[in-house]
């Protein structure tokens, strides 16, 4: 367990060793799209348009999809989840991610007093979150692959409300607007451009139709131990 600093950012290499290892280990991210515990810098989670430390015109270039890149490998189970926005959904992706039997990934996504929100009403802005198309609920699951079945399902439904309301709703991207009005305008409009383009990636990706065939097992085989591989030929 551990925050998007590690893992989009410092730790991202052991990450993805440990991702492309096959071995069973279940990984949960809470992303806050912040260094939270060292003082609010940017890091690869921030999302274009954010005010951070080392951001204070707002991040001027997109979130990095830390979720996407994991499934490029195809054996790693991959969610989304935002108990405030479906919190049987969150539920649900526990559960897969626990009974599958190889590396499996959850990005949760996890408010932050860095947001500069009312931390009791949080669960309000992981919705408006959801609803506006910033965060995307999804599941990637290999075993559907293996049983002829499309791995990705996008949970998330088409985006209710503007990115613009969410984002004024928190003062990250809100204070832009006091601070460099005509640049919160433009990293808005890109801001929006970036959902708008999540969105129908994901929905493509969920679209697919396979051939019905059952795949290989996505799970690579496991390295014998010391003790089990067998002696070498003399």
């Amino acid at each position: 367990m551990g925050g998007d600093g590690w893992a989009y950012d410092i730790g991202y290499g052991g990450l993805d060793h440990v991702l492309a290892s096959g071995r069973n280990v279940n990984v949960l991210v809470l992303d806050t799209e912040v260094y939270s515990n060292t003082g609010g810098q940017m890091s690869k989670a921030t999302p274009r348009g954010a005010v951070a430390k080392f951001a204070a015109g707002g991040k001027q270039l997109a979130k990095k999809d830390l979720g996407l890149i994991a499934t490029t490998y195809g054996h790693v189970y991959v969610a989304s989840v935002a108990m405030g926005a479906r919190d049987e959904h969150t539920l649900r992706a526990f559960l897969e991610a626990e009974s599958y039997e190889g590396p499996s990934l959850i990005i949760a996504y996890s408010h932050c007093i860095a947001h500069g929100i009312n931390m009791t009403t949080a669960m309000q802005d992981q919705k408006a979150a959801v609803n506006s198309g910033q965060w995307l609920l999804y599941r990637y699951d290999p075993r559907r692959a293996a049983a002829g079945e499309n791995p990705m399902q996008l949970d998330s439904r088409s985006p209710k409300q503007k990115l613009e309301k969410y984002l004024l709703m928190e003062n990250r991207f809100k204070m832009l607007t006091k601070s460099h009005p005509q640049r919160a305008k433009e990293l808005f409009q890109q801001a929006q451009l970036d959902a708008d383009r999540r969105f129908k990636r994901y929905e493509h990706l969920a679209a697919w139709k396979p051939n019905g065939q059952p795949a290989p097992s996505e799970v690579p085989p496991q390295p014998a131990s010391p003790t089990t591989a067998a002696s070498p030929t003399t």
